[in-house]
């Protein structure tokens, strides 16, 4: 059975001042570990993308909000989905999260992607080269990452990164360093480079797309001698439970209004039971771990869906 995730979507509430968006996060985060999910997640972005409002919308910056959150739990593993290659140096980023390890007593997770919001990183002034040099990069910081998590003395030479005689100290918690997850479902490239190199992966879709991605992962792992067990698969996805029919109606008319076609790869809208078996078809693709984002939704309401899903699959 999956175990579950929660991912922390977005600061902004109504109810809630800038001043206190990071309290009421780490009250989800709490939320989240009181019920019984096992990881919490936020992304990384600098800008807001437009499914969470945009540029006007508060956003606290992905790291330095882990690192208060790892002080604030005790138990989920903590994380991001994932972050742009091309924002932060690898060396750097392999600093930032082993810090948040050993803050959290090894609760680390490194998560990485390519990158996708052309606009956040023209704004910023951070390059965005083509997809094929992006995911170049990104299996180079992985090795990067890697090298500084485990070896005593790391050494890098690539066409991208380099990094000679690092003594990377204080040493993660873990012997093996923190979990390395990339995100992203090319079937061609990013997930071959999940089956050579990753920890564990994360993809989102509905049932049949995530069956079919988890086919393809176990067919490069095949062809590179990989046991697909050694890796985690997740999948991350928007969750929205209803009290009754009418709602779920309203809710699905005007989120597929928003994302026309993407509604039954992305979201999962209904009432309790609708959710179960939604979740259960899940299951059935032997994913291991099912992370939902859950937009505007305040600390009850993670808690109530957090009872709900561990009572049905733990």
């Amino acid at each position: 059975m999956p175990t579950f995730g929660l991912q922390i979507p977005n600061f902004h509430h109504a109810d809630v001042a800038d001043v206190d968006i990071f309290d009421h996060a780490c009250e989800h985060a709490a939320a989240a570990e009181a019920s019984g999910f096992t990881s919490v997640w936020v992304m990384d972005h600098l800008v807001a993308p437009p499914a969470i409002g945009g540029a006007d919308q508060p956003l606290l910056e992905a790291y330095t909000t882990l690192a208060g959150v790892a002080a604030r739990t005790r138990h989920v593993a903590l994380g991001a989905l994932v972050s742009p290659v091309v924002v932060r140096s690898p060396a750097l980023l392999a600093k930032m999260v082993t810090t948040i390890d050993v803050m959290s007593h090894g609760r680390a997770v490194l998560g990485l992607g390519a990158g996708w919001f052309a606009p956040e990183h023209r704004r910023l002034g951070f390059a965005f080269p083509s997809a094929a040099e992006r995911l170049d990069r990104l299996e180079e910081a992985v090795l990067v990452c890697r090298a500084m998590f485990r070896e005593e003395e790391a050494s890098f030479d690539g066409r991208y990164y380099r990094i000679r005689e690092v003594r990377h100290a204080p040493r993660p918690v873990r012997p093996e360093g923190p979990p390395i997850l990339i995100g992203g479902g090319g079937e061609r490239r990013t997930l071959r480079l999940v089956a050579q190199h990753a920890d564990m992966c994360n993809v989102s879709g509905s049932p049949e797309t995530l069956a079919r991605k988890l086919a393809v992962l176990r067919r490069h792992c095949d062809e590179l001698g990989r046991d697909l067990a050694e890796i985690t698969t997740t999948r991350l996805g928007m969750l929205v439970v209803t009290p009754d029919a009418d709602e779920t109606a309203r809710v699905r008319s005007f989120l597929g209004g928003v994302v026309g076609e993407e509604f039954s790869e992305r979201f999962t809208v209904g009432e309790r039971d609708d959710v179960l078996r939604e979740v259960e078809r899940f299951a059935a693709t032997g994913v291991d771990s099912l992370i939902f984002s859950m937009p505007m939704s305040d600390p009850d309401t993670v808690v109530r869906t957090g009872d709900l899903l561990v009572a049905r699959f733990s």
